[in-house]
């Protein structure tokens, strides 16, 4: 199993405090027989966003944990103006290992029109937004018609490991499964903080999804497509995603009118 969303980096954002903290969580990912991890430290306006930080204390777990696990590095990315115009510039300081995958993260209030113009503009760049954990978006969780113009243009999407097995309530985990059976799914992740408050819940969530969906299914969005992520490959072929073809915007807005035209 590989991990895509991680707070694993110490004393930049709400994860681990310390060394011992961070180590902790990486053995217990270890222990569940995860083989990759990326660090994904939030980049927004409550914690300073350091990528020469970043990079230093990346470099630190990698020589205390001696090759047991591969490490590295992303972000756990919050669309405000100053980051997405900074992301448009310097992709690389935010993106998964330098790649092309850029993980997303929705305000819980509000989700303005204008952001689906901001996801397409990453594709036309040739950045692909992961929209994470929209199971626990108290917008997406009333209205997940929103995500299928994303999904249409490009965007994957990621649902947390706890949130399989219960462990963010019973409508977070339902709408799991309500997006996982018409394939609007292409990623799980832990998005872990630490090993008592959050921790990885990988391996139980991929045994829910073998008995749910199967075994194929449970290694394709555990490990084949996050593989991809994390090296920065194309996804390979995935299930047609359901319930998109019949949707179009009420009100088209910016560069969406002309995706999807009267």
């Amino acid at each position: 199993m590989i991990e895509i969303h991680y707070h694993l980096l110490y004393g930049v954002d709400d994860g681990p405090r310390d060394l011992a903290a961070s180590l902790a969580l990486a053995e217990a990912s270890i222990a569940e027989g995860v083989t990759h991890i990326v660090a994904t430290p939030h980049a927004n306006f409550r914690y300073g966003f350091d990528p020469s930080l970043n990079r230093a204390k990346l470099e630190e777990l990698n020589q205390r944990l001696t090759g047991r696990v591969t490490l590295g590095l992303g972000c756990d990315f919050h669309l405000s103006i100053e980051n997405v115009a900074d992301a448009f510039e310097h992709p690389a300081e935010y993106t998964i290992n330098g790649g092309r995958y850029l993980l997303v993260e929705f305000p819980d209030f509000a989700i303005p029109p204008n952001f689906s113009d901001v996801l397409y503009k990453f594709t036309l760049r040739g950045i692909v937004p992961i929209v994470t954990h929209p199971e626990r978006n108290p917008v997406l969780l009333t209205k997940p018609e929103l995500m299928k113009p994303w999904i249409r243009c490009g965007c994957l999407v990621q649902i947390t490991a706890a949130s399989l097995v219960g462990k963010f309530g019973g409508r977070a985990q339902s709408f799991c499964h309500q997006i996982l059976k018409k394939n609007w799914v292409h990623l799980v992740a832990s998005d872990a903080h630490s090993v008592d408050r959050r921790p990885p819940m990988m391996e139980p969530a991929c045994k829910s999804l073998t008995k749910a969906y199967g075994s194929e299914t449970a290694e394709r969005l555990c490990t084949v497509n996050t593989r991809a992520v994390f090296e920065g490959q194309a996804l390979p072929e995935q299930p047609e995603p359901q319930d998109l073809d019949d949707y179009l915007p009420s009100r088209p807005h910016g560069i969406l009118s002309m995706l999807f035209p009267r």
